[in-house]
């Protein structure tokens, strides 16, 4: 078990999907529902977040492989996209997203692209593969798989007391608490973009 990468997969996953930051999306999404639909609605999305999720962990290098696309590549389109999901937080922006005609809400949007979105999938698929592009010891990725597990769970227990939560921290406690997981997401998107830099230009040196 690799615990460092557990945690810091765990921390990085924690920031993206920002659980808090997510509340009034839902409640707004499941605005006239009960407490029981609200918390059915939570479950179908975590299962969607998470089937996805764990879809691109374990085959998103293969997925890779078919395209002929270097880690070094996902690392920077990765933080790309995490500096802009990072600029959004920072803004406060909190548009909630139209729904999927003839879609579950708990499916599109919520499940996917709220929870498993573009940053989450790309940080994943960073986590699960290894400095030189390839596959991670089985050990390894079960550690990786566990602190995607263990997010999720932090999810589901937030979105099902999503009620609570917002009578506790009111708006203005979810919006401080949101703009501080942006900074750190901005952090993490830059450590991102600098490690692909680094790597085509250790690549680009030792061309002859």
């Amino acid at each position: 078990m690799d615990i460092q990468l557990a945690v810091q997969a765990f921390v990085t996953l924690l920031v993206i999907m920002s659980p808090l930051g997510n509340v009034p999306v839902f409640l707004a999404l499941t605005e006239g529902e009960g407490v029981r639909a609200r918390r059915r609605t939570a479950a179908h999305a975590l299962l969607a977040a998470a089937g996805l999720i764990y879809l691109f962990a374990f085959f998103g290098t293969r997925i890779l492989a078919a395209l002929s696309i270097g880690l070094p590549a996902l690392q920077a389109s990765g933080g790309v996209v995490l500096f802009l999901v990072a600029l959004q937080m920072l803004r406060g922006d909190a548009l909630v997203p139209t729904r999927a005609e003839g879609v579950s809400v708990a499916v599109v949007p919520l499940g996917v692209p709220i929870l498993a979105g573009p940053g989450a999938i790309s940080a994943v698929m960073v986590f699960m593969t290894s400095g030189d592009g390839g596959q991670l010891e089985l050990m390894t990725q079960v550690s990786v798989a566990l602190a995607i597990a263990a997010v999720l769970a932090v999810i589901w227990v937030v979105l099902r007391y999503a009620g609570a939560v917002e009578r506790l921290l009111r708006p203005n406690g979810i919006h401080l608490v949101t703009r501080v997981m942006g900074m750190l997401l901005v952090a993490i998107s830059i450590e991102l973009v600098a490690t692909a830099v680094q790597a085509y230009a250790a690549g680009a040196s030792a061309l002859p």
